[in-house]
């Protein structure tokens, strides 16, 4: 089976910012807030999930200016925020809102921020591509991923007797990541509260090659993940009570696919912002182009309501 990977420009990224070029990229009150012809360096770091849509706007931007350096790390929400607070980077990636405890650590470390929400994701329950199931209850994930599963709950037909007598095997995020964390808590009632038994890994492609090569595997991670590597997963569908919702960019819009929808975020420093105009150049140009940046990324777009709040709220972080 082959694996894609998302840590390089994505196919066709070129292409676009070619004709962003051409097409004067960011309107003009963009680049007079990021002061055009800006230089210098960018520090993003956070969510492995929000990883690639960054990237491809760092990408579609040094297409107009490539005096703009901007480095993308992949540290996972949590270890994002942790960095972001202490003054380190400019941008933190978020697969989930800043917590309490986290923005009592950027008030501590003298960091105001920007909320923007920049695309949906629809996190994505994947297996092997030769495992039979087709879609599972939001019980019987509980049932796999709950603490205390470990030793319990390890062959499928212990889920539903229907199910293949089939040993299971589970890869998902460590406990750094936003995924993690939303995923525990939609599932499992709880932020945080999981089996300890599985494969863990900030990489999600690492979580890609195990589900994909390990008979009877299951994993979880962002939409663009499975959609990228769909050759080599099966995504399964999610009852909630309501029937089997497969995981699309329609029904993560549409509030359908439920409990696993999510907004994603980039949160940006205050002073980064005023202070640094290559932040500025790099953070308008984002919000400005984000329908062709999450087009390129292969995300799920934010529909009018949401992109008129992020539009809002960068209007503020401007003023």
């Amino acid at each position: 089976m082959s694996i894609r990977f998302r840590r390089a420009i994505l196919p066709g990224i070129a292409v676009l910012g070619l004709a962003l070029t051409a097409c004067g990229g960011q309107d003009d009150s963009a680049s007079a807030s990021g002061g055009e012809g800006a230089s210098g360096s960018v520090a993003v770091d956070g969510s492995s999930t929000v990883y690639p849509l960054s990237n491809a706007a760092a990408e579609l931007l040094s297409e107009e200016n490539p005096d703009i350096q901007v480095t993308v790390g992949e540290a996972g929400t949590g270890g994002g925020f942790e960095v972001f607070c202490a003054g380190q980077t400019d941008i933190s990636n978020a697969s989930r809102p800043i917590e309490d405890d986290e923005a009592a650590a950027c008030s501590d470390g003298g960091v105001e921020y920007t909320e923007l929400q920049v695309a949906t994701d629809a996190l994505t329950v994947v297996v092997n591509p030769d495992l039979d199931i087709d879609c599972l209850t939001t019980e019987q994930l509980k049932m796999i991923w709950e603490p205390g599963a470990e030793g319990k709950v390890t062959n499928w037909n212990q889920v539903d007797p229907s199910f293949p007598d089939e040993a299971i095997s589970l890869f998902g995020p460590g406990t750094d990541s936003g995924t993690f964390d939303y995923f525990t808590d939609a599932i499992n009632g709880e932020e945080g509260a999981s089996r300890t038994d599985y494969e863990a890994s900030e990489d999600d492609n690492v979580i890609v090659q195990g589900v994909s090569g390990t008979p009877g595997a299951m994993g979880y991670f962002g939409y663009t993940y499975f959609e990228e590597n769909s050759d080599s997963l099966k995504a399964v569908a999610v009852d909630s009570g309501s029937g089997c919702v497969a995981p699309s960019p329609e029904t993560a819009q549409d509030g359908s696919y439920v409990p696993l929808s999510r907004p994603l975020f980039i949160y940006v420093s205050n002073a980064s912002y005023s202070d640094k105009p290559q932040v500025a150049e790099f953070v308008d140009f984002y919000v400005d182009n984000l329908p062709d940046i999450t087009e390129a990324a292969q995300f799920i777009p934010l529909n009018d309501e949401q992109t008129a709040e992020t539009q809002s709220a960068l209007d503020g972080l401007k003023g």
